[in-house]
């Protein structure tokens, strides 16, 4: 059942992000329309509407590009690529070895050090 659920919640974002980007697009076609089929462009109306139209574009196409992002299927160009996620990385940006991977609790927060300490202490075989 869950792997259903996940599945649907992936087809839905994906359909939503469709929907986002049919809107951004249909924004644009509708600011190139004015462009083109206004007697004089630089009018303070015809302006106006081009911003708003160019504005609700940006805000359609945003959300999309954030999610292609974090799914990174989007390359950012400029932009060093990232160690992996935990890992430090030196002066040359090389991921170097971490001692240990974070201990998180069920809920996916670092536990606290002393509690990290008695982790350790237990898993220390006994003589």
């Amino acid at each position: 059942m869950e792997m259903s659920e996940t599945a649907f919640m992936k087809r839905e974002a994906t359909l939503l992000n469709l929907l986002c980007v049919i809107a951004a697009l249909g924004f644009v076609a509708l600011a190139v329309v004015n462009a083109l089929l206004s007697a004089s462009f630089l009018t303070t109306d015809n302006l106006f509407v081009t911003m708003v139209c160019m504005l609700m574009a940006l805000m359609f196409i945003v959300n999309p590009l954030l999610y292609l992002k974090d799914e990174g299927r989007l390359p950012i160009p400029f932009q060093k690529h990232k160690a992996l996620k935990g890992a430090t990385v030196d002066a040359a940006g090389r991921a170097l070895p971490t001692p240990s991977a974070p201990l998180l609790d069920a809920k996916g927060r670092a536990v606290p050090p002393d509690v990290k300490s008695m982790m350790a202490n237990m898993k220390q075989k006994q003589p």
